[in-house]
């Protein structure tokens, strides 16, 4: 697994490509919290790259998710790019509920 973040004007970007799966999601999980404690509320996570997301990645995602929220300000972390296979599986566990995904990167950043 590969992880590249960009600064957006309003978010983060966080690119995540090969496969997140138990022992990778940790790393996932770490980088996410590292923008979260540098104080960036705002991350928009592009999975288009991604292969394959175990419930390890999901929970990684939901950590993160969780920890914005409940921040002061509150901020929320967004899903763009993702591949509908994946998909199925934020589907199979209720998170489409949780997450806001969009079908490009700008659609998303731009939603912040």
């Amino acid at each position: 697994m590969e992880i590249t973040s960009e600064a957006m004007k309003r978010c983060e970007l966080v690119t995540v490509s090969g496969r997140i799966d138990s022992s990778t999601a940790p790393d996932l999980e770490n980088a996410l919290l590292g923008l979260i404690q540098a104080g960036q509320k705002q991350i928009v996570v592009n999975l288009r790259d991604a292969t394959f997301i175990s419930s390890a990645g999901l929970k990684a995602l939901l950590s993160a998710l969780m920890k914005v929220r409940k921040s002061i300000p509150s901020g929320d972390v967004a899903i763009s790019e993702i591949r509908p296979e994946l998909k199925e599986s934020f589907e199979l566990v209720g998170f489409d509920r949780l997450f806001k995904f969009y079908d490009h990167d700008t659609q998303a950043v731009g939603s912040f």
